[in-house]
């Protein structure tokens, strides 16, 4: 109850000792409670030790990873080469969806006929754990309005902010994922 309260009350303000004991159940740093680490990449911390472990991650597993919204990155191949964009997502009839600008570089090469991707990460730098998962499949403009309907419905709106109206479609028809363990 208590930390239901923390997390969700505009007026909690535990004090140094509510929050070391916090960190320590969360088995996380205080600094990263209070917000701290989050200007540098991630993985940049001190090793936390322990053996870690690399799990692949079956279809069900990957799909719970991805919930129904998230934040993730498209990637695709540029005429300059490789690229990666983040993009915010949902789940919609299996397919995640996102929006993105109709003249920026993933509209040009979905246009273009060149294949891409979504990948989705979490990362506990203190744990030193974390999952991916890739999804892969066709892509394509999402331009009938029942779709659109359900997009606007679920309150999707781009990561990068701006005029970013045209919808994208990857079907996942293929899942793959990976999660390092500590021991």
């Amino acid at each position: 109850a208590y930390l239901r309260y923390v997390e969700h009350s505009a007026h909690a303000r535990p004090g140094p000792a509510a929050c070391a004991r916090l960190a320590a159940v969360l088995g996380t740093s205080v600094a990263w409670l209070r917000g701290g680490g989050t200007e540098r990449a991630p993985g940049a911390g001190p090793d936390p030790g322990g053996v870690p472990s690399l799990d692949v991650l079956d279809e069900g597993t990957c799909r719970q990873h991805l919930g129904e919204r998230g934040v993730g990155r498209v990637v695709f191949d540029e005429e300059q080469g490789p690229a990666a964009l983040p993009v915010n997502y949902v789940v919609l009839d299996g397919a995640l969806v996102f929006r993105t600008a109709a003249e920026g570089p993933i509209a040009r090469a979905l246009r273009a006929g060149r294949p891409l991707a979504l990948e989705v990460d979490h990362l506990d730098e203190v744990r030193g754990e974390g999952w991916s998962v890739l999804v892969r499949g066709p892509a394509a403009f999402l331009e009938d309005p029942e779709g659109l309907a359900a997009v606007e419905h679920r309150g999707l709106v781009p990561w990068a902010g701006g005029e970013r109206h045209a919808v994208v479609r990857v079907e996942a028809h293929e899942l793959s994922g990976r999660q390092i363990r500590r021991a």
